[in-house]
């Protein structure tokens, strides 16, 4: 996984590119009727139950907007919500708060979403001792605050990218002529490159388990969509040797008796890219 300077160097350059996007050369809304001096206090509103999360996000939005504002939290990330709950409280520059608005309401309506959809996964999966994990199935430019949301309500993050894992699914296979050949060359690059990546690799059906366990270095073997009964044989077979995932016809429904056919982890695109935004809102205090 990356570094904990990585992730942060990711969250600053979000919030800097989405403050570039919103505000420009000025919210001229706010600076054509809102005196320089003013003084205002708003309040984030819940109106729609779920998990929140993107508080501490928000925190970073408004510290990056103005340092002046303070900022008094009464519900931490990860907490269950119902409507009409205030999340946090705003006091300062009533352009500043302007400002920084739809820019972290609309990061706190995302992370909340995919927080509500993951502590979904996360009860199913009580006392199976699998995990959730997310995938790279997320929204261009904001991963990083995505896979943070579902770290808030106990899920688990997968690789963060291309870099800083190998994954070798079907077609990297296929292109590379084969399981072996694929696997063989990755330990090859790894080694001249002196890079200590942990590798994955994608299963079709119990034939290519038997044929990735013959090899060496892997770290966990993808069960990609195969049925309950296939994937409990593929635990019975793949055993200590290394760690194993389900992934493919994942949901509410499936996701529990994919546990308990004895799978590490199981992962879900839907959690990032399957979500609607919990409604949130920002109100002054008059």
């Amino acid at each position: 996984m990356i570094s904990e300077q990585q992730f942060q160097a990711e969250l600053n350059q979000i919030i800097v590119n989405a403050i570039r996007e919103d505000v420009g050369d000025g919210d001229h809304s706010s600076l054509a009727c809102i005196p320089a001096d003013a003084k205002g206090k708003a309040q984030v509103l819940v109106k729609e139950a779920g998990i929140i999360a993107g508080v501490e996000f928000a925190q970073l939005v408004l510290q990056y907007v103005d340092p002046t504002l303070e900022v008094e939290v009464f519900i931490p990330d990860g907490t269950a919500v119902k409507v009409g709950d205030i999340v946090l409280t705003i006091a300062g520059s009533s352009q500043s708060i302007l400002k920084a608005e739809r820019f972290m309401l609309n990061a706190m309506q995302r992370m909340s979403a995919i927080a509500t959809k993951t502590r979904v996964f996360v009860d199913l999966l009580e006392g199976t001792g699998t995990k959730i994990l997310d995938t790279r199935k997320t929204t261009p430019g904001i991963r990083a605050i995505e896979k943070w949301a579902v770290k808030i309500a106990g899920g688990e993050n997968h690789r963060f990218a291309l870099y800083d894992m190998i994954m070798l699914k079907d077609n990297h296979i296929d292109f590379a002529g084969g399981i072996k050949e694929a696997i063989e060359k990755t330990n090859t690059y790894l080694k001249e490159n002196n890079k200590a990546l942990k590798i994955i690799v994608e299963a079709r059906d119990l034939n290519e388990v038997q044929q990735i366990l013959a090899c060496e270095n892997v770290y966990r073997i993808l069960l990609d969509n195969f049925d309950f009964e296939t994937t409990r044989k593929a635990v019975e077979l793949i055993g200590n040797q290394c760690q194993t995932e389900s992934s493919g016809n994942i949901n509410e429904e499936t996701v529990r008796e994919y546990a308990l056919c004895g799978v590490d982890f199981v992962s879900s695109g839907a959690l990032t890219h399957s979500v609607y935004n919990m409604d949130l809102s920002l109100k002054a205090v008059l």
